[in-house]
């Protein structure tokens, strides 16, 4: 391929190479050729132009394929338009020769084609170039058009377009030429040249004048008999051509049309021309009235499905605005059509033109206006409807008679309803809360409107009234109640009119049903409403005949529909229903036979009625409370049921008496009675399975029915990619509502709700705007064949054979179309059974069965219907799949093989390749295996049968299922098959749109066998990956959309396995101008494959899109609008009008793929496409700011010039202007605001969005960068306009953006404002944006929301200023009175749930707001009191009116609301606390439910509960603990709430007993909430739930009367911490594990304190010296402590747990392990620091609540896990700070050596151990080692000492730990840090001045003689840093101590040390001058301690001094240097000589 990559067409390559690929070769080029022309230099192909015109005019001749002809007539005329254009009239005539040659033989066909195309390619580029050759070039080619063959007929009608493109009106001469040749093909036999001349004559209309004037009526004639016989194609492109010429006769586009004052037509006569169509279709146009009425005949469908898609075309191009002006004209224009008789001849004639009716009215209203003008249209609806509802009211009250044309107008008039009522509904629902104003306004009186039509005589209109006010009540939840209970009041009111009965019934079903789509519901109390009514009218239904039947149907109705309303309201009615079912059916065949014998035929209607009615009941409690579905209830549904199947059968001969009426009301028993089996288990009804299986086998093979009704679920039923086959059978289209009329089975697409009035209230089926059940007789069939798929599997296999055998007798019997009918529903049932098979993984049967079955199968694969040859193949592909057996599989194979090797016809060849395929599919690759080599070499031949295309098209697409099934086993074939599939593609005509896309599946299959490969460098793959290419690039250039779709989902699987290899800046652009595709699939696919780009090339995606914008302004022909918004602004604006789920989901996907990739770089780009789209109010409609803005000079310059030229070319009145699009609609900006809040969550990592000095200066740094806090007064902005809309869930998106706003900018400072922060200046938003969701009419959910909010802005702490505040707390408490308004508030308009949403909503944010004053409070306490200056009051608070916000300000605001408060949320708590019992004690709920919940409504209420528990309880923990348990204990008077009753204070005293109970019962409350969340949070349960509740155990466990609970019941202490050690092996964050390190620490203290009580209480009883009762404590006397019951046991469990988490070298299993490599010791982060030190401190605390024995079980490890701890934590750090991991475990150490223990007695000598061995752990640890250098000497010297000093009689005399305890000090002593030294002396001291003389002297004989060598060498190396000072005046102090501890006698000789000592450290005078500050501080520090000492031993003094002269001298001459110095200073000093004598070093704690 490479080779082909040249500008000249590489020859000699070309010659090497096989003929087979010589197309391909020349392809590639031509590829190559057209990229580089564009971009190669103009010298250059100037220079090669001869030869390269002389290659490419060659080539046409070679007779080149349909691809290789478009690309060489592009190139063509490229090159002559880049290059000279001297010889461009020689290579016209040579085409033109071609094309005039009389040479017919098929293979000269590809070459006059390419001439044809290179004609029409040179006018399109080159245009008035060309000049004066067109008329000859024009008529030749009309000449060889009327020879031509459909090929050649197409070809040149699109070459003529093409021409007519590039002259322009330049060549108006040839235009009626054209016309008169072109408009008679427009009915051609071949579809693909009816669809050219369609588009040849689009063009011509855009100049030729005479098209829209003079010939208007005859283009349009011409169009309607187009459309006879047309396929999908050919409607889509004449519906344009249609509606584009009649738009512009109505509105015309030229300067010529004003000059030549052409008559221009009115509106009146263009809608008329195309209401003749849609009435009369093509047979011409007869002008009077009375033959109009009298012509038979209807239209055929076709031309009124291609009308009704011309009618919107119209509108479209006619645009919004002017449908806007005009709407009320075309309203009554399009409703007129449906009254018209022509149009409803029969009932589905009616049905179907009201279907093209509504989608006019939808695809126009629904498409063009924005949400204003939709309003305005919505009474345009409502004014027509009325303007009807008058007429049929006269008309039915005209009692004489006279008006006997108005029954007529009746019946017409309930058509317009329907078609009105429907569009109301659906704008309704689209425009969501949004449509509130039409439904205010009382001027419209819209529901007034309505529900009149309730009263209508056809029934119809009822219902389609009803789905209206649905509509109304989905859309604004608050109108359901309401609307409930006025027509539950008019039913009861006009009891005694039929229609109202019936009209009111329908509408409160249809309003019931509605209730699932509002989250809110509706009150409880409705439920038992409906129930009265529904009884009511079934008991009166016998009172009166003329009723009676309207009343059965309506009471039934109604019951059906409230089983919608689902188990939790059923529950309660459900006796009473299975009475009434009961009550309906005889009880006995006694009954029955009494019955038949008694009934006239209403009496038999009315009770068939009744019966379907309660049958339908039935299925819809089934359907909707499978919960509900015991085996009681079902087996009390069975009696009633099996009623109804014996009923079944006497039914034929009661219609026999009594009259064929009944036979409706019959089938629609039985349709009721399979609807409802069909969802029991087929097991409850096995006995009747005979009479069953009789009853449908007769339905479905039409045994009692004369009609050809066949079933509509085969569709279904069979395998979705196979709808290519079926031809007829729509793939998903814009216009698939209408086009559903033209598909073959009955009644397809005639759906409508009059035909089954239960679909009123179920729900809605995905993808469609209003149910459309079909008409009954096709229903029942439908029902039949689903419930034999069903039961199928559970027949035995006796009767499965006579089944078989009986559907092959049936099709033998009828003839004709009935036998096609017959056939259709027979193969539907059995892929139903098939399907039933499979899913119920069961076999089919033995081989008799298998026979009978593959004989029927077989049978259908050549029968000449191609739907049923899909069925079989199909069938047999899924028995092969329920046989699974190899043999019976390879005989399906084989028979298929041999048929294909034979047959030569083209049904039975089609039928057996599918067969082979549906095989394959159903096998899978590995049981078809051994087929797989015949079945592809079968099928590759096929598929090059040219000669029939239809044979093609099957062996190709089973090709594909081949590929596809067969995986990596496909591998060796997938050269071949490529070979072919780019054969193929290169030269079948692309009129056979079905073989390319087939060829297009097929490619798609073989890139996903060859799946990664494709990566690959190899040839063969290079070869495979360009060949994929290749067809890739061929389908793109296809002229179908469909192909093009297949084009794109094969390159995004290429990019998926290959992405290198996919040329992104070309397939970007293409897509984006797909998404502006009229064809959905072709858009669909682009969106789809837009989402896997910007999955992982976001930004290279945008990119290219812009750059297309870029280009977009080169070539007009591709409207685009991507604007400098780009793609994005593209994708928004395509939400606004996409109404497919799929294609929506995916756009949402794109956008979140780019936004999440993109939005940080390009923050102002995002931010302002949100803005713009939540900008967009409902109030601008034209020129949304996402889509266009048009420039402002243009707006100018057309006032200027109002009728220039160029002005009146530029399109329809400038288009820009007459298309505005649409604003933003509000789904569009809900999405919107979710990305708000996405992009604010996406600038969370990098913290500078989040600082404004930061962001500050990063942008004077680079102006480019963007952080998110310079935005923030947009992102205000946008969080405001969304909380603030109409509608509702943009409020909620809007608040939730402004919670999270708050959040994230709460702590952010203002730079020019210390002390402030950034959010304050906008509090006045805020407030603003909260108010209005605190309005009575708000639904609960945003009211919820906003409450939420306002505890976050209120706990923010981002206001100072109470009276700020106050306008948000404002709020809250009027939310607070709503809450003690109580459960019976008469204004219900929601559920009782959605009320307690509400009120624990505002309970939760008061709890939030208490719990942040709180802690505000005790913050403000902890910090020590500065003293204030009281400034101006304007509160009137304490006396704290200085401008900063005093401590307990927010806490005044809450103060005054505590006592209601406290009492609520106790009742909250208790509820929450029932509702968390497990299932099985749902007897102990109290039966009127809790506080704020109803017992009906207790699931949902769960859920709010448990959203909002957490803050509750942490508040109520606070309120308890501050208030000592509601007991006002404090001295102020705190009103306290207990439980019920109001506030009482200290007078409470009284009632000691009940308030200790309170105390209990609160305890219990509290603890049971808290271990029950705790037990088993749910992983989703967000982090700060876990938090709150530990916080709130916390704050609890600190109250006495807390501590003295949990102490007493010590079983509730141990089950809690063993809750919380699960807590900690699922939680990680350290807060979480700090936090359960406080809740220990004081349950033990709470333990502890019991404990001294208890030996308080004990030491009094026996006064006498004993410390205490050895008993007492746990462990007891034995010292064994019980897992499960010892407390102490459970905090062991739980700290050992954290301390080995933390530091897992402590744990001795894991040094043990042979792969242990031992660590050094690390640094712990801060939090696991403190969280280590918290639990050494509380082990350390253990011991003590133990009796002696049992502390001595557990010290051994307490000892052991605290010295470990100091081993790993002892580090040395930079600045000396000692870590406080190990202050804590020093402070651990000291509590355990100094607990009274020691003097137990018979625990001497086990103390003494221990003692021992954790000193010698301690010295074994802190022997210095290589691998720990960093270790902390000090902080294990302390250790040691600690050891000394607090057990010296343990330890004296223990020479070992003697000996390794002086070895360390030692070491220090020699250490060359002096801070150790320093540390080691202060030690030192503490162990020589120990009390123990026999302790200290050994370590005073070993290690003084040291400490002196030690200081003497100081005055050689006089110290040079502070420290080395520091150490050398600690050294001085301990033997200062020394001397005074020694006795008199000694004393001279000790001095004798010290004295020369200090003198040899002073300076001689003169050196003290020049000497560094260090050494004169060292000297200062000698001279004053020897001025101290020299007077406190004055005699030894002297005898040191005088032993030595030399030092007396040195001391006198510093003493008087010292004094000349400065006697003032010597004066002061010896004043206060103590200052200095203070050690400099203060360890954080002392622990000595």
């Amino acid at each position: 391929m490479e080779l082909a990559h040249s500008l000249l067409l590489n020859e000699e390559a070309l010659a090497q190479i096989t003929e087979a690929k010589r197309p391909v070769f020349i392809f590639e080029w031509l590829r190559f050729l057209d990229k580089v022309l564009v971009t190669a230099n103009r010298v250059d192909v100037k220079e090669k132009q001869k030869k390269l015109v002389e290659q490419l005019t060659g080539l046409i001749s070679s007779a080149p394929g349909p691809p290789t002809r478009k690309l060489l007539a592009k190139n063509l005329a490229t090159l002559y338009s880049i290059g000279d254009t001297f010889t461009v009239f020689q290579t016209l005539d040579k085409c033109n020769e071609i094309i005039k040659s009389k040479d017919d033989t098929p293979a000269y066909l590809p070459t006059k084609l390419a001439a044809v195309a290179c004609v029409g390619a040179f006018y399109d580029k080159m245009g008035r170039m060309l000049g004066s050759s067109f008329p000859d070039t024009i008529n030749n080619m009309l000449k060889a058009l009327k020879s031509a063959e459909s090929q050649g007929r197409g070809e040149i009608l699109l070459s003529l377009q093409k021409v007519l493109c590039g002259l322009g009106g330049a060549a108006a001469s040839c235009h009626r030429d054209i016309y008169k040749n072109a408009r008679s093909l427009l009915t051609d036999r071949s579809m693909a040249v009816r669809c050219a001349v369609a588009k040849c004559l689009l063009e011509l209309q855009n100049e030729a004048v005479f098209m829209w004037t003079t010939e208007l009526e005859n283009v349009a004639t011409l169009c309607y008999k187009a459309l006879e016989g047309s396929n999908y194609g050919v409607r889509v492109e004449v519906a344009k051509l249609l509606g584009t010429v009649m738009a512009t006769a109505l509105l015309p586009k030229h300067a010529s049309v004003m000059r030549q004052n052409v008559k221009r037509a009115t509106l009146e006569e263009v809608l008329e021309l195309m209401a003749t169509g849609f009435l009369r279709g093509g047979s011409g146009f007869l002008k009077s009235g009375g033959e109009m009425l009298k012509g038979g005949g209807s239209v055929s469908r076709e031309v009124r499905v291609g009308i009704t898609q011309a009618y919107v075309v119209f509108v479209t191009t006619l645009g919004g605005q002017w449908l806007e002006r005009n709407f009320a004209t075309f309203l009554s224009h399009v409703l007129d059509l449906v009254s018209h008789p022509r149009a409803t001849q029969t009932h589905v004639e009616a049905v179907y033109s009201r279907r093209c009716v509504s989608f006019m009215l939808r695809a126009t209203l629904g498409g063009l206006l924005g949400e204003k003008a939709q309003i305005a249209a919505g009474k345009e609806i409502c004014q027509a409807i009325s303007k009807q509802m008058r007429a049929v009211e006269a008309v039915v009250n005209d009692i004489s008679g006279e008006n006997k044309a108005g029954a007529a107008d009746v019946s017409a008039s309930q058509h317009v309803m329907v078609c009105a009522l429907k569009e109301l509904g659906s704008l309704v629902q689209s425009l969501s809360a949004t449509a509130s104003p039409l439904i205010q306004e009382p001027s419209i009186g819209l529901l007034e409107t309505v529900t009149s039509v309730l009263l209508h005589p056809s029934m119809a209109a009822r219902l389609a009234a009803a789905w209206c006010l649905r509509c109304v009540a989905v859309a604004l939840p608050y109108q359901l109640t309401p609307l409930l209970d006025r027509c539950a009041e008019r039913i009861n009111s006009l009891k005694s009119s039929p229609e109202a009965v019936s009209g009111y019934s329908f509408a409160m079903a249809a309003l019931l049903g509605g209730v699932h789509q509002c989250p809110l519901g509706i009150p409880h109390s409705k439920g038992k409403l409906v129930v009265s009514i529904a009884e009511d009218l079934l008991r009166t239904a016998a009172q009166n005949s003329r009723l009676s039947l309207q009343r059965t149907q309506a009471g039934w109705l109604l019951l059906g529909a409230l089983m919608t309303l689902g188990p939790s309201l059923v529950r309660y009615h459900l006796p009473k229903m299975l009475l009434l079912w009961r009550n309906v059916f005889p009880r006995s065949q006694k009954e029955l036979e009494a019955e038949k014998a008694r009934g006239d035929a209403f009496t038999w209607q009315v009770t068939l009625e009744g019966r379907a009615g309660a049958l339908c009941a039935m299925r819809s409690f089934v359907a909707h409370c499978p919960e509900l579905l015991t085996e009681d209830v079902i087996r009390r549904l069975m009696t009633p049921i099996e009623c109804a199947m014996t009923m079944m059968s006497h039914v034929p001969a009661i219609i026999k008496v009594h009259g064929a009426h009944l036979k409706a009301s019959a089938a629609m028993v039985r349709l009721r009675l399979y609807d409802i089996l069909a969802l029991l288990p087929p097991k409850t009804y096995e006995g009747s399975f005979n009479a069953l299986l009789r009853e449908l086998v007769a339905e479905f093979t039409l045994t009692d029915n004369s009609a050809n009704t066949t079933t509509s679920l085969l569709r279904s039923l069979c395998h979705y990619d196979d709808s290519v086959l079926m031809g007829s059978w729509l793939q998903e289209t814009d216009h698939k509502c209408i086009e559903d009329q033209l598909q073959p089975n009955s009644a397809s697409g005639s759906g409508a709700l009059e035909h089954d009035p239960s679909s009123i209230y179920l729900r809605v089926p995905v993808g469609e705007a209003i149910p459309g059940p079909l008409p009954l007789g096709v229903s029942v069939i439908d029902a039949s064949v689903a419930l034999f798929g069903v039961v199928f599997p559970h027949v035995s296999f006796k009767h499965r054979l006579q089944m078989l055998d009986h559907f092959a007798e049936c099709i033998k019997q009828a003839k004709g179309v009935r036998q096609q009918a017959v056939q259709l529903n027979i193969f539907t049932a059995v892929l139903s059974a098939l399907k039933g098979l499979a899913e119920n993984k069961s076999t089919l049967g033995p081989e008799e069965v298998r026979k009978s079955a593959l004989a029927l199968v077989m049978g259908a694969l050549d029968n000449p219907n191609p739907i049923l040859r899909c069925a079989a193949g199909e069938a047999l592909g899924r028995m092969a799949q329920v046989v699974g057996e190899a043999t019976f599989i390879a005989r399906m194979a084989q028979t298929s093989f041999d048929k294909l090797k034979s047959a030569r016809d083209v049904v039975s060849r089609t039928g057996h390749s599918l067969a082979l395929g549906c095989l394959h599919r159903y096998v899978g690759g590995i049981g078809s295996g051994q087929h797989l080599k015949t079945s592809v070499s079968i099928l590759l031949a096929l598929a090059q049968d040219g000669s029939s295309h239809e044979v093609q098209t099957w062996a190709l697409h089973s090709l594909a299922l081949i590929v596809d099934s067969s995986g990596p086993m496909y591998r060796g074939y997938v050269e071949p098959t490529l070979s072919l599939v780019l054969t193929l593609l290169l030269t079948v005509p692309p009129s056979h749109i079905e073989v390319h896309q087939c060829l297009g599946r097929c490619l798609g299959a073989l890139i996903t066998t060859v799946g990664p490969e494709l990566q690959g460098n190899g040839a063969t793959i290079s070869t495979i990956r360009s060949s994929c290419l290749v067809g890739c690039a061929i389908m793109q250039d296809h002229s179908d959309s469909l192909v093009q779709a297949a084009a794109i989902s094969c390159l995004q699987q290429l990019h998926m396995f290959a992405p290198r290899h996919v040329n992104l800046s070309s397939l970007v652009p293409c897509l984006c101008v797909h998404l502006c595709s009229p064809h959905l699939l072709l858009r669909r696919a682009a969106v789809a494959c837009l989402r896997q780009l910007a999955q992982r090339e976001a930004a290279e995606v945008c990119e290219y899109a812009m750059s297309l914008a870029k280009r977009g302004g080169d070539n007009n022909t591709i409207h685009l609008n991507i604007t400098e918004t780009g793609l994005e602004g593209v994708l928004f604006g395509m939400l606004d009008r996409e109404t497919d789920r799929k294609l929506c989901s995916d756009i949402h996907d794109t956008l979140g793929h780019m936004l999440s990739s993109l939005a940080v770089e390009k923050l102002s780009h995002w931010l302002k496409l949100c803005k713009d789209v939540l900008a967009a109010t409902t109030g601008k409609d034209v020129g949304a700011p996402v889509v266009f803005e048009v420039e402002k000079d243009e707006e100018d310059s057309e006032k200027k010039d109002e009728m220039d030229d160029d002005s009146m070319f530029t399109g329809l009145g400038e288009d820009d202007k007459s298309k505005p699009s649409v604003a933003p609609r509000w789904v569009t900006r809900v999405f919107a605001a979710d990305c708000l809040c996405r992009i604010i969550l996406l600038c969370e990592n990098d913290k500078a969005h989040f600082d404004l000095a930061a962001a500050r200066s990063a942008q004077a740094k680079n102006p480019k960068g963007d952080q998110l806090v310079l935005h923030l007064s947009d992102l205000i902005r946008m969080a405001f306009m969304a909380a603030t809309d109409h509608s509702n869930q943009l409020r909620m998106a809007g608040l939730q953006a402004l919670e999270d706003i708050i959040k994230k900018f709460a702590s952010v400072p203002e730079p020019e404002f210390p002390g402030h922060v950034i959010l304050e200046q906008y509090q006045a938003n805020v407030g603003a944006a909260l108010r209005p969701a605190f309005s009575p009419d708000t639904p609960s959910d945003i009211t919820a929301k906003a409450c939420q909010v306002c505890s976050t802005w209120i706990g923010s702490g981002v206001v100072s200023d109470l009276n700020d505040l106050r306008r948000v707390h404002n709020l809250l408490v009027s939310s607070l009175d709503k809450v003690q308004a109580g459960k019976g508030s008469s204004s219900q308009l929601y559920s009782e749930s959605a009320t307690t949403m509400e009120k624990l909503a505002v309970l939760k944010a008061w709890a939030e707001v208490y719990v942040v004053a709180m802690n505000i409070k005790k913050d403000a306490e902890s910090k020590p009191a500065k003293p204030v200056q009281s400034g101006e009051d304007d509160d009137d608070e304490d006396d704290m009116g200085a401008d900063v916000l005093p401590p307990d300000s927010l806490i005044t605001l809450v103060q005054p609301e505590l006592p209601s408060l406290s009492r609520l949320w106790l009742a909250m708590l208790r509820d929450y606390a029932l509702l968390t019992l497990p299932a099985e004690f749902s007897s102990q709920l109290p039966p009127d439910g809790g506080a704020f919940y109803t017992p009906e409504t207790i699931d949902t209420a769960r859920l709010h509960y448990r959203s909002s528990w957490a803050p509750v309880l942490h508040a109520v923990a606070l309120w308890l603990s501050s208030t000592e348990f509601g007991a006002a204990e404090e001295k102020e008077d705190v009103p306290s709430a207990l439980s019920k009753a109001p506030a009482i204070s200290q007078a409470a005293s009284s009632t000691t007993k009940s308030f200790e109970e309170s105390v209990k019962d609160r305890m219990h409350l509290m603890l049971g909430v808290s271990i029950e969340f705790l037990c088993f949070p749910r992983p989703e349960e967000p982090i700060h739930n876990v938090m709150s509740c530990l916080h709130a155990l916390f704050t609890l466990l600190a109250s006495p009367c807390a501590k003295i609970h949990i102490a007493e019941d010590q079983l509730l202490a141990v089950e809690l911490l063993n809750v919380l050690h699960r807590l900690l092996l699922t939680r990680d964050p350290p807060a979480v594990q700090l936090q359960v390190t406080a809740v220990v620490q004081e349950t033990i203290r709470a333990a502890q304190d019991h404990l001294q009580r208890q030996k308080a209480g004990k030491g009094k009883e026996e006064e006498g010296e004993k410390d205490s009762q050895p008993s007492l404590g746990e462990g007891a006397d034995t010292g064994e402590l019980v897992p499960g019951k010892s407390l102490v046991f459970a905090a062991m469990e739980l700290l050992v747990f954290i301390l080995v988490r933390h530091l897992p070298q402590l744990n001795a299993r894991v040094k043990e392990s042979p792969s242990h490599v031992p660590l050094r010791p690390q640094r712990l982060p801060e939090e696991s620091a403190r969280l280590v030190a918290n639990t050494v401190s509380i082990l350390a605390e253990l011991p003590s609540l133990c009796s002696p024995a049992g502390s001595m079980t557990i010290l051994p490890t307490v000892l052991f896990l605290i010295t470990g701890v100091l081993r790993e934590t002892a580090l040395k750090t930079a600045d000396n700070s000692v870590p406080v991991t190990v202050t804590a475990a020093l402070q651990g150490i000291k509590t355990i050596i100094t607990s009274p223990l020691a003097r137990v007695e018979g625990m001497q000598t086990q103390w003494s151990g221990l003692v021992r061995s954790g000193l010698a752990s301690v010295l074994e640890n802190s022997q210095p080692e290589e691998s720990r250098p960093d270790m902390d000497e000090v902080s294990m010297l302390t250790a040691i000492t600690l050891f000394l000093l607090s057990a010296s009689n343990e330890l004296v005399g223990v020479i070992v730990l003697q000996k390794g305890c002086m070895d360390r000090f030692r070491n220090a002593l020699n250490s060359s840090d002096p801070w150790v030294q320093a540390r080691c002396y202060q030690l030192l001291l503490s162990v020589f001045q120990h009390s123990s003389r026999a302790l200290s002297t050994p370590y005073i004989h070993a290690l003084a003689p040291l400490m002196v060598e030690k200081l003497k060498a100081v005055e050689r190396s006089r110290p040079g840093t502070a420290a080395e000072l520091q150490a050398v005046q600690e050294g001085i102090r301990v033997l200062e101590n020394l001397v005074g501890m020694g006795e008199e006698q000694n004393r001279v000789q000790l001095l004798a040390l010290l004295v020369p000592t200090l003198i040899s450290y002073l300076l001689d005078e003169h050196a003290i001058s020049s000497a560094p500050q260090v050494s004169r501080g060292l000297h200062e520090f000698a001279l004053q301690n020897l001025m101290r000492i020299g007077p406190l031993y004055p005699a030894a003094f002297k005898t040191v001094i005088g032993a030595a002269p030399e030092l007396k001298i040195r001391l006198e001459s510093a003493i008087l240097a010292n004094q000349a110095s400065s006697r003032a200073k010597a004066a002061a000093r010896l004043a206060q000589p103590q200052v200095q004598a203070a050690p400099t070093i203060k360890l954080k704690t002392n622990f000595f």
